[in-house]
Formats: structure tokens, C-alpha cells, sequence
């Protein structure tokens, strides 16, 4: 159904059982997957450099960044419970072009993510267990149980064993944290919006805030949001108390591995290498300092760091995708309710992109990621926050938004900012980049 400016009209939420619900904490689900799968090795490395070259100094930057994403995932939540209808047919409605920016993304980021991701579960495996196995047939072992385990759970399941392994990531770097005895006036005194002394500051410091935590993964958080069962507007509270708990636990991540940072790096005047192999170094600096016990527990939770993404992409994406065919071969408007029915979990196409995410990258685990492949897969990635904030400003305060869940105030206010926070960070990603040897 259209209006008369070509726009298809906001469906309203269901009648059926759309009361309000009270935001209770026996609710919460998708805000773990979330923030299970948004932080990954990368982010905990990203974070401990931090820490190591400027102390507590962008404490406050971190904590900003959980507020961003914060914003965006209500946002993607909001619209799935508010309309009735998935992301993807949200941006279907602004134009082919979305379309076209999806395919493209999903397909080259799937293919070197896949790798990455099962590269980053191997490395602690073959640290716990150095003679079983190289590392990249423990690769190949992950990835394999990855698709094993979503191809034959639904969500119900997938999010009791994310919850366990979030468990086990809180428990870690909680421990970590206490271990190395922060200083908390120290601590305290990073809440101040401060910039470091140090060349391209601001570039660090956006870097940080728009590294916590998530970037499909957040566009994801609606689909996860419709499986749990929860399809209209009853569940908007539930929604908001929830999101909250997943950046609120995102937060506790960043923050503890920005103190083991701040107090067993930067005082010792010790560099991580970036990358996941940083994490190894970490466990060696572990080691040394409180012995290998305590580098073995900050393993297991390197380990389900890694693997908790690995699995929530293999299943939130895929997902995604699902919903991507399906609105393409029927050519109208895909509803929350089959996500809810488990239907899109049973297609074909989320099993398609499941073999994707899983076959096709263990090509790169032994030769190596194409250098023109990998230019293109950064540059997608960075393209990809500032495109989902600027849709959702679009979608959210548009006629295709029911008017009391169009954005207020605030809602825009954050939107725009992260949507500017992204594009810079994109800017500069694309600027990076070698290209004088890509061609």
C-alpha cells in the first residue's frame, strides 16, 4: 500500500495483544546477544591500546560510545516494534539504492569477516592447546561449529548459550579489572572530556567512541528483537530497558579492559601490537605478572569474545539476508511475525548465507586476504554506520513512522551524531586506505 507520494504507508501495530508490557529484567535477551556479539577482539584491543598510550585519559570517550550506540540500536528496535516491519523493508521504501549498497555489503563484508572471525576464535584455542592443532585448522573447527549451531537452534536456544558465554566475557574482564587495581581517582578524572597531547588526537578519540561495540550487529539488534517474540508496540519499554542492559554490559567490557590497559600498559610503557595477536601479547604480559592461571582464565574469555560475534553474526545476519531475498522475490512488505514464527531461521536463504559466511572464507585462512578485497571490505565497513544512521533519521521521522513513535528531540539530536561521528570516521578510513597500489 502506497500514499499519494509514492511512499508506502506505516501499517499500524498489531491490534492483537499490543498492551504495555512492564519493563522487567526477566525480559532480557536481545540486549545480550547484542552486546555479546558488537564486542569483539578487535574492540578489546582497540580499547587496551587506548588505555596503554593514554591512561585514563579517554575514559569519558568510551563511555560516550556506548551512549551512541545506544541510540542507534533504540532506534533499529524502535522501528521494527513501531511499524510492524522489518529494517530492510525500511530501506526498500527510500530507494533501490539501499538495495544495492545491502547486496554489495553483505556479500564482500561476509566473505572477509567470515575469515577474520574464525581466525580470531582459533588464536586462544591453539594458545590454550599449542600442540592439537594449527591454527588454521582450530579456524576451520570454530566456523564449523558455528554453522552446526545456528543451522539447527533457534533463537530461544542461541540466546541461552550467548547469555552464558557474555557470563564467562563479564567474569573475565571484571576479574582482570580488580586484579590490576585501578586507581580510581585516576579513573574518576578520565570522565573529563579531555583530549590526549599527542598527534591526531581527535581522529583517536572518534576512533574510540565509534569502535564500542557493534556495526551490522546493531541493525541486527531489531531482527533479534522480533525473534524473541516481540512484534508491536507493547514491547517498546521491555525494548528500551533492554537496549540499555546491552550497552550498559558493553560498557563494563570496555571499561575493564581500558584499566588493564591504563595500569599493567601504560605505566610499564608497554605497546600492544594491534589485531587480535595483541590479545596473545596480552596473555603473555599476564603471565609474567600473575601467573598462568590467570593468563589461562583471560583466554577462556578471549575465546568467548571471539566466538560469541562469531555466532551472532552467523545467525543476525543471516537473518538479515533472509529477510533481504525474501522482500525481493515477493516485492512487498516483510513483517516482524515471520520473524517471530522462526520462519526466516528455516529458509533457504539464511542457510545460503550461513555456507557463505562459512565455506568460501576458509580459502583466505591459508593464502592470505586479497589485498583489492580487503580495501573494498574497509571501506564498506566504514560506509556502513554512517549509512544506517542516516536512514534511520530518514525512516524515523518520515510518514512511514507512526507519529508517536516518530524521533524526538533527543533521538534526532543523537542520530545526527552518530550519524557525523561515522561519516568522518568513514572519510578517513577511505583516505587511509593504499590506493595508489590498488590499481
Amino acid at each position: 500500500m502506497a500514499d499519494s507520494s509514492g511512499n508506502p504507508q506505516a501499517p499500524q501495530a498489531d491490534a492483537i495483544d499490543s498492551s504495555p508490557r512492564k519493563s522487567s529484567w526477566k525480559y532480557i535477551g536481545p540486549g545480550i546477544v547484542v552486546a555479546a556479539t558488537g564486542v569483539g577482539a578487535g574492540d578489546l584491543v582497540a580499547t587496551l591500546i587506548a588505555g596503554s598510550s593514554f591512561g585514563y585519559t579517554l575514559l569519558w570517550a568510551a563511555i560516550i560510545g556506548c551512549l551512541v550506540k545506544i541510540s542507534l540500536a533504540e532506534a533499529a528496535g524502535r522501528w521494527h516494534l513501531s511499524t510492524g516491519r522489518t529494517l530492510f523493508d525500511g530501506w526498500a521504501s527510500l530507494g533501490r539504492w539501499t538495495t544495492w549498497f545491502f547486496v554489495g555489503y553483505v556479500v564482500i563484508w561476509g566473505f572477509v569477516y567470515g575469515a577474520a572471525a574464525m581466525s580470531s576464535s582459533a588464536l586462544p584455542l591453539q594458545a590454550l592447546f599449542p600442540d592439537v592443532m594449527d591454527l588454521e585448522w582450530w579456524g576451520i573447527a570454530c566456523g564449523l561449529v558455528g554453522l552446526v549451531f545456528v543451522w539447527f537452534n533457534k533463537y530461544a536456544v542461541f540466546e541461552k548459550v550467548m547469555t552464558v558465554l557474555v557470563g564467562v566475557m563479564f567474569v573475565v574482564t571484571v576479574y582482570l579489572a580488580i586484579r590490576v587495581t585501578p586507581n580510581l581517582g585516576d579513573a574518576f578524572a578520565g570522565l573529563l572530556p579531555v583530549l590526549p597531547d599527542a598527534d591526531d588526537s581527535v581522529l583517536n578519540t572518534l576512533g574510540l567512541i565509534g569502535g564500542v561495540g557493534g556495526t551490522i550487529t546493531l541493525a541486527a539488534y531489531g531482527y533479534w528483537v522480533n525473534a524473541k517474540g516481540w512484534t508491536n508496540t507493547g514491547w517498546m519499554k521491555v525494548m528500551r530497558l533492554d537496549n540499555r542492559v546491552a550497552y550498559a554490559t558493553t560498557g563494563i567490557f570496555v571499561v575493564s579492559m581500558l584499566f588493564v590497559g591504563a595500569e599493567l600498559l601504560h605505566s610499564a610503557n608497554v605497546a600492544l601490537a594491534s589485531g587480535d595477536k595483541g590479545l596473545l601479547q596480552l596473555s603473555d604480559i599476564l603471565e609474567e605478572e600473575y601467573g598462568t592461571a590467570t593468563a589461562k582464565f583471560f583466554l577462556i574469555g578471549f575465546f568467548a569474545t571471539s566466538f560469541t560475534s562469531l555466532i551472532g553474526v552467523w545467525h543476525g545476519v543471516s537473518l538479515m539476508f533472509a529477510d533481504f531475498v525474501e522482500r525481493y522475490r515477493r516485492g512487498d512488505a516483510t513483517r516482524g511475525e515471520d520473524i517471530a514464527a522462526g520462519r526466516r531461521e528455516r529458509s533457504l536463504p539464511f542457510r545460503i548465507y550461513l555456507l557463505w559466511l562459512t565455506f568460501p572464507p576458509m580459502v583466505l585462512l591459508f593464502q592470505g586476504q586479497p589485498f583489492r578485497l580487503i580495501i573494498i571490505y574497509g571501506v564498506l565497513g566504514a560506509a556502513f554506520l554512517p549509512f544506517l544512521a542516516g536512514t534511520l533519521l530518514w525512516l524515523l521521522n518520515s510518514a512511514r513512522t507512526p507519529r508517536e513513535w516518530r524521533n524526538g528531540a533527543l533521538s534526532n539530536s543523537m542520530l545526527a551524531i552518530a550519524g557525523l561521528l561515522f561519516l568522518v570516521l568513514c572519510v578517513k578510513q577511505i583516505w587511509d586506505q593504499p590506493w595508489s597500489e590498488f590499481f
